[in-house]
């Protein structure tokens, strides 16, 4: 059964950085694309940054210049490092998997985790 945990989550002065974690277990993680994803409250799901098998990455556009997504292999985990924080940012921040390929789609993704909240105050 593969579980994603996310961590790094917290409150944070606009300006301020975070690192957000998501730990992999139960699966073949060095061959799984991992994407990040958030939603704010009355909001819809939102793509933010994805990394494939072979850490080739794509940004969302809010997300190009500030957000940087990574993985270690080794430790089955992939980050997400988000400097220059603003209000907007504010919203549950999710990590999932899917085979291979990264895409924008949530629903492509087969596993993921719980979410950690992210708050950006002004």
């Amino acid at each position: 059964q593969v579980q994603l945990v996310e961590s790094g989550g917290g409150l944070v002065q606009a300006g301020g950085s975070l690192r957000l974690s998501c730990a992999v277990s139960g699966g073949a993680f060095s061959t799984y694309a991992m994407g990040w994803f958030r939603q704010a409250p009355e909001k819809e799901s939102e793509f933010v940054a994805a990394i494939n098998w072979r850490s080739g990455t794509h940004y969302a556009d809010s997300a190009k210049g500030r957000f940087t997504i990574s993985r270690d292999n080794a430790k089955n985990t992939v980050y997400l490092q988000m400097n220059s924080l603003k209000p907007e940012d504010t919203a549950v921040y999710s990590c999932a998997a899917r085979d291979l390929t990264l895409t924008t789609t949530p629903t492509a993704y087969d596993y993921w985790g719980q979410g950690t909240q992210v708050t950006v105050s002004s």
